[in-house]
């Protein structure tokens, strides 16, 4: 019997290129034996490759039954590598365009949970290019300190802040605030609490939408949440399983499932969520969660007596139309 042949699709032009790589390079390395790996990669100028030479996006989809997509952030992970592939008939891994550009966007994921009946933190939005001035005069007499502002288009906590007070809160908008720039930025306010988190996979064990053990998160020294540095650098704290009561574990998995319907995402899905005083509030979706070494769905895969290479073999099943 011929191996099935598996485009891993990583790098990309994203701010994300690298921990894509990383992601890419853990996939290609925990492929089923009954799987040959493409090694396709993105470069940051958008050309792309397929094992080590130059290649158009028509001939990689040719030479593969499937693409794994191990890119994140920016082009593959807001819909438009997702386009692509539709385009030409592959199937692919992953929650598809519509669902991938609604995870993405903060503010559509924002209203999608709403209308499911999850609590978010309350929050406004801001185009890119007014003044600092007027940002600031917008975002302190409608929200108290401290403020949570986000690139509405953003993913891994990439273009997350911190603001506790006006004089932070200005220097954070002279950064991002930019008239060149098309985004948006969302201002919330600070929801004080237990970080967690909590992953969801379509069609396991007897389960529509299984959700996976949720993740306590206690971030590194000197950082304010769980934020790109945090998640990648390995000096956060991840406990699987939380030190939460049973009925906050539970009405997390529920939230996350209900997160990962809300948008349409398919396949897979991981949630983030903080437990205040009051009530669970639910902070963003991501529909391609990282599979590094440091990630925590393929931790919590473990913690439920499963492996990597059952992951990604129910994840391309999927992809695929077959069943496990």
């Amino acid at each position: 019997m011929s191996l099935i042949r598996v485009g891993v699709l990583r790098g990309g032009p994203s701010s994300e290129h690298e921990v894509s790589l990383k992601t890419g390079e853990a996939v290609l390395a925990n492929l089923p034996k009954k799987y040959f790996g493409h090694d396709i990669f993105i470069e940051k100028n958008g050309e792309w490759n397929m094992d080590g030479r130059y290649a158009y996006p028509e001939k990689v989809f040719r030479n593969v039954d499937v693409v794994f997509n191990a890119l994140h952030g920016y082009f593959g992970e807001d819909g438009k590598v997702q386009s692509i592939m539709e385009h030409h008939g592959v199937p692919y891994t992953g929650s598809g365009a519509l669902a991938s550009a609604m995870g993405m966007n903060k503010q559509m994921a924002k209203e999608a949970f709403k209308r499911a009946g999850l609590k978010t933190p309350r929050g406004i939005l801001l185009d890119l290019g007014m003044s600092v001035e007027q940002a600031g005069k917008i975002i302190f007499g409608t929200i108290s300190p401290p403020w949570v502002i986000k690139i509405v288009n953003g993913g891994s906590s990439v273009g997350v802040f911190i603001a506790k007070d006006f004089s932070s809160l200005a220097g954070t908008l002279e950064t991002i605030l930019s008239p060149s720039d098309g985004e948006r930025i969302m201002v919330e306010e600070y929801i004080w609490g237990k970080e967690a988190t909590c992953g969801v996979i379509d069609n396991f064990r007897g389960e529509t939408v299984y959700a996976l053990p949720v993740v306590e998160i206690k971030p590194a020294v000197g950082h304010s949440f769980f934020d790109n540095d945090s998640k990648y650098g390995g000096q956060a704290q991840e406990i699987i399983p939380a030190n939460f009561s049973l009925a906050e574990k539970r009405e997390i998995e529920k939230m996350a499932r209900l997160a990962h319907d809300a948008i349409g995402a398919r396949h897979y899905s991981r949630s983030d969520f903080i437990i205040s005083q009051n009530g669970i509030y639910i902070l963003e979706i991501n529909t391609l969660p990282g599979l590094t070494s440091e990630s925590l769905l393929p931790k919590a895969m473990n913690a439920v007596g499963s492996s990597y290479g059952e992951l990604l073999d129910h994840l391309i099943a999927m992809a695929m139309g077959k069943l496990i």
